[in-house]
């Protein structure tokens, strides 16, 4: 069992009622693609999107982050964590994405597990400039074919939070996703 996979179990095992996370990083990719690069299955955490229209009904909802905290007590000694969860607002994601997200076939009793499309899950990686996650969206780009005027669109129609760090991130890293598009297009 991968790491995220035993987070999630672990997680789905302490909820009392039916939840659910939208991954994205590596957790994203090794539970949501064949295929994946093996030092995915090593990350040693799972990064969620909770969807605001989520949040107001359930921000309140003790029991979920008290599963939360059970499962990271649980996991501590072999340092796996379930920390990282973002509003929608915090993420860089086009307007629409909770209606393109894919659910994921996991055999968990409470936990419906989902990761945005593809083309969302390239925007997510675009917020910190890192050379891992140029990595990641080169292996993206490889399981789903993305034109350049489809990321060029979707560049201009993201949401990117307005934090100046990660606009900054995020511009400067269109041109080297663009340039990954274009050499995986090539014959």
């Amino acid at each position: 069992m991968n790491n995220p996979l035993r987070i999630l179990t672990t997680f789905d095992r302490h909820l009392t009622a039916p939840a659910e996370l939208t991954l994205f990083g590596r957790a994203a990719l090794v539970l949501g693609y064949a295929n994946c690069p093996a030092e995915c299955a090593a990350t040693r955490d799972v990064d969620a999107i909770l969807p605001l229209e989520w949040l107001e009904t359930h921000q309140q909802d003790a029991a979920f982050w008290e599963a939360q905290q059970r499962t990271n007590a649980e996991l501590e000694p072999d340092g796996l964590y379930l920390t990282h969860l973002f509003r929608e607002s915090e993420v860089v994601l086009t307007p629409d994405w909770l209606e393109r997200r894919v659910r994921l076939p996991l055999e968990l009793q409470r936990l419906a597990v989902f990761r945005p499309s593809t083309l969302d899950l390239v925007l997510t990686k675009m917020a910190r400039g890192d050379e891992n996650d140029l990595l990641d969206i080169r292996f993206l780009l490889r399981q789903q074919t993305l034109t350049v005027g489809e990321l060029q669109s979707a560049f201009a129609r993201a949401r990117v939070p307005e934090v100046t760090e990660v606009q900054d991130l995020f511009r400067a890293a269109q041109p080297k996703v663009l340039a990954i598009a274009e050499t995986i297009q090539q014959p």
